[in-house]
């Protein structure tokens, strides 16, 4: 491989995403075995100068990350092909000419771990907004049927059509075989008003809630799966690879986070009654903080 065929545009920011994405490209240099040229940028970048800068190094594929790395190599030449990483969603018509890894990890990742720490979990909830998460959702229910589990969904466009979704689970939930998972959506599970009165109706009524979400295990729900930034960069350069092996896609559109650590709560974990005592090893980070 050419050291210059493959390069990495990353949104210019501060920490703590800098370090994100630093790690990001750690892996994608351990996956090509090279160091690769990383240009950063803003919104004021001049793409029309990135854009020579490329075409001049030979580059034939570019790693863009996060929105702003994104947003600049849809501006590209067509000529250089795009692998995108570091992004929540991205419009489906935007996604359809690109390959996109999701910082949303896959259901089957998510359903297969609720099974292993509470295996009599039959039916998984699951409230969206069909703008922002409707890809997900389609692969969600193929990963439910694999992992022999009902999937009930609800779609809500807005947080107020969301509330009335999540009172009726509560009041009907059986705490023995339902769950509830959190997806990254802004809309339907939004974190001032729906995060707070899902932790708390869970807690009351010892119903288990996982997410998608890092953040949401400090908080109180039972675990949740997020990115490895290494392992991810590792996987987009792999990718890259690929098209640079044959010219082509291969596949284009949205793909799930399938790099993930876990975090786990174990006071949530206590509440519920289960005893993670012997599973301590298979956990990335763990709250309360030993």
């Amino acid at each position: 491989m050419e050291a210059d065929s493959i390069a990495v545009i990353s949104p210019d920011i501060g920490e703590p995403y800098r370090g994100i994405f630093a790690k990001i490209i750690e892996g994608i240099e351990e996956k090509l075995g090279t160091r690769v040229t990383n240009y950063p940028v803003r919104s004021d970048t001049d793409t029309s100068g990135l854009k020579a800068s490329l075409l001049r190094q030979n580059t034939k594929v570019v790693i863009a990350l996060g929105r702003q790395g994104m947003k600049t190599a849809a501006a590209l030449d067509n000529s250089i092909r795009v692998v995108v990483g570091g992004v929540l969603t991205v419009p489906e018509d935007e996604a359809r000419g690109q390959l996109v890894i999701s910082l949303s990890p896959d259901p089957v990742l998510l359903f297969a771990r609720i099974k292993t720490l509470m295996p009599g979990v039959r039916r998984v909830f699951v409230i969206y907004d069909p703008n922002f998460n409707g890809w997900l959702i389609k692969l969600a229910r193929e990963a439910a049927r694999a992992q022999g589990l009902e999937l009930v969904t609800h779609e809500a466009q807005d947080v107020r059509s969301a509330v009335p979704f999540y009172q009726e689970f509560f009041s009907a939930a059986d705490s023995r075989r339902d769950a509830l998972w959190l997806p990254q959506d802004p809309t339907t599970v939004e974190e001032s008003s729906i995060l707070p009165l899902v932790l708390q109706e869970s807690w009351n009524k010892s119903i288990a809630v996982f997410s998608s979400n890092f953040g949401h295990v400090r908080r109180g729900v039972l675990f949740s799966l997020y990115p490895d930034n290494a392992a991810l960069g590792v996987s987009l350069g792999e990718l890259a690879q690929g098209i640079l092996a044959t010219g082509g896609y291969g596949k284009r559109g949205m793909m799930p986070l399938r790099d993930v650590r876990i975090s786990v709560n174990l006071r949530a974990a206590k509440h519920l009654g289960l005893d993670l005592s012997y599973q301590m090893q298979n956990f990335d980070t763990v709250f309360p903080e030993p």
